[in-house]
């Protein structure tokens, strides 16, 4: 039997190669790193949460101490995200991005030397500003990366680190606080950010100028229309439906991710008697759940769009599944047993992270890749804003009431109002038509 170079024939490519291998996998490295940024912006953020009933105990917070001081990270996040989306749109995300990574991996480390409620909410404000780049940074970076049709599942992808962030953090905080104390938690969570700035400074460049980049991985890449390059002003934003009805949709969503993060271990302490010993497992359940439910819901609308569905049709159904995935967090607080508890909440968090990958999606859906980065910025604003609002009240409640119900009934019911808002203000998810002709901001 003759082979390919006897009988005349050259082999083709496409049989030898799988079809990643033949397009080319450089843009799947970028994600990695736009994944460990993420990880390591979470861990960072989420080493008071699960060490916030020690602290508590140890420093003397009172409950609306506790969330002035989620309060004052939440607030900076929000002034963070109206600077950040605009200076990534200008200065590009190489050095804008490893600027703001270096400034988080300080201010997280710098929570070891803070003694009172006053000076963690200082550390936690710093904190917030500078962590507010990532995600405008990464999304941004997936716009200029993947084409349309794969953008869902990077988001998911990347988005992933931050319940991997979540879910390492209970399995190394208490290991290392009971070990050689809690000040060391927050300085190696901090140190791990260092890494990956390095990392970053040597692997990315622009597709375009890439030397890592096949051609073919290029065309892939650029596959889309093309879109001109202006700049597009913020009140041209501001003007279009579809950027206030995400603005809104966010401003009464992201506050639930917030709660289930900086909550959930002094719910499982308050509610179960979880110290910080034993903390890890039921945590590590919950986000382990979360990573799923962010990775599912970006592949979920990808493989509907992929199989002729709209991207309308697509995203929205995909937003769909995730809120009924939320809605039984209502009943947490009434869970008897730990495990029901748990699974509860695990699936909230899961269906909570399906819909942040399509809502991130939606904004490199509808707007220019000029403009991702700005509307990133602004509807990231409105969930800090709400987020920060929520936050306060947390203290208040709890302090008053000592019940979580209404905050798990707000959380359960708030991403139906979510979804409509975006339909209303959405209703076909078709790009706008912005940015056709230059712009002077």
């Amino acid at each position: 039997m003759l082979d390919a170079t006897q009988s005349g024939k050259a082999p083709s490519l496409a049989t030898e190669l799988s079809p990643l291998e033949a397009i080319g996998r450089y843009r799947w490295l970028i994600c990695a790193l736009l994944f460990y940024a993420t990880t390591s912006n979470y861990m960072d953020r989420h080493v008071l949460a699960v060490l916030a009933p020690q602290l508590q105990g140890e420093i003397g917070w009172s409950e609306s101490q506790y969330g002035y001081i989620v309060t004052a990270f939440q607030a900076a996040y929000a002034l963070g995200l109206l600077a950040v989306g605009w200076s990534l749109d200008m200065v590009g995300v190489r050095v804008g991005y490893s600027l703001a990574a270096v400034f988080w991996s300080v201010a997280a480390m710098a929570h070891a030397f803070a003694r009172s409620a006053l000076s963690f909410g200082t550390v936690r404000f710093a904190l917030g500003f500078a962590e507010a780049a990532n995600f405008p940074a990464a999304v941004k970076v997936v716009a200029e990366w993947f084409p349309r049709r794969e953008r869902a599942l990077a988001t998911g992808v990347f988005n992933a680190g931050a319940n991997v962030g979540a879910i390492l953090t209970p399995l190394l905080v208490p290991w290392v606080t009971l070990r050689w104390g809690w000040k060391w938690a927050f300085l190696f969570a901090g140190a791990m950010g260092f890494p990956w700035v390095f990392l970053w400074l040597a692997c990315y460049r622009a597709p375009q100028a890439h030397p890592r980049v096949s051609p073919r991985e290029l065309a892939h890449i650029l596959s889309d229309p093309v879109e001109p390059s202006v700049r597009i002003p913020w009140r041209t934003l501001l003007a279009r439906t579809e950027t206030l009805g995400l603005v809104a949709a966010r401003f009464i969503t992201d506050p639930i991710w917030w709660l289930l993060l900086y909550w959930v271990p002094k719910f499982l302490h308050a509610r179960h008697g979880l110290m910080l010993d034993r903390m890890g497992p039921p945590l590590v359940i919950i986000y382990m759940s979360a990573t799923a439910g962010g990775i599912f819901g970006g592949w979920l609308s990808g493989w509907m769009i992929k199989r002729g569905w709209s991207v309308n049709a697509s995203r929205k159904l995909a937003l769909l599944a995730c809120v009924l995935m939320i809605a039984p967090i209502m009943f947490a607080s009434r869970a008897s047993q730990l495990s029901t508890a748990v699974l509860i909440l695990g699936l909230a968090t899961a269906g909570q992270q399906g819909w942040a990958s399509n809502i991130f999606t939606i904004v490199s859906d509808v707007y220019p890749r000029q403009a991702v980065g700005s509307v990133v910025g602004i509807c990231g604003f409105g969930g800090a804003l709400g987020a920060a609002l929520l936050a306060g009240a947390t203290g208040l409640i709890l302090e008053r009431t000592g019940s979580y119900l209404p905050l798990f009934v707000f959380g359960g019911s708030s991403y139906f109002f979510g979804l409509l808002i975006l339909h209303l203000t959405s209703p076909k998810l078709a790009p706008v038509g912005i940015g056709d002709s230059p712009s002077v901001a």
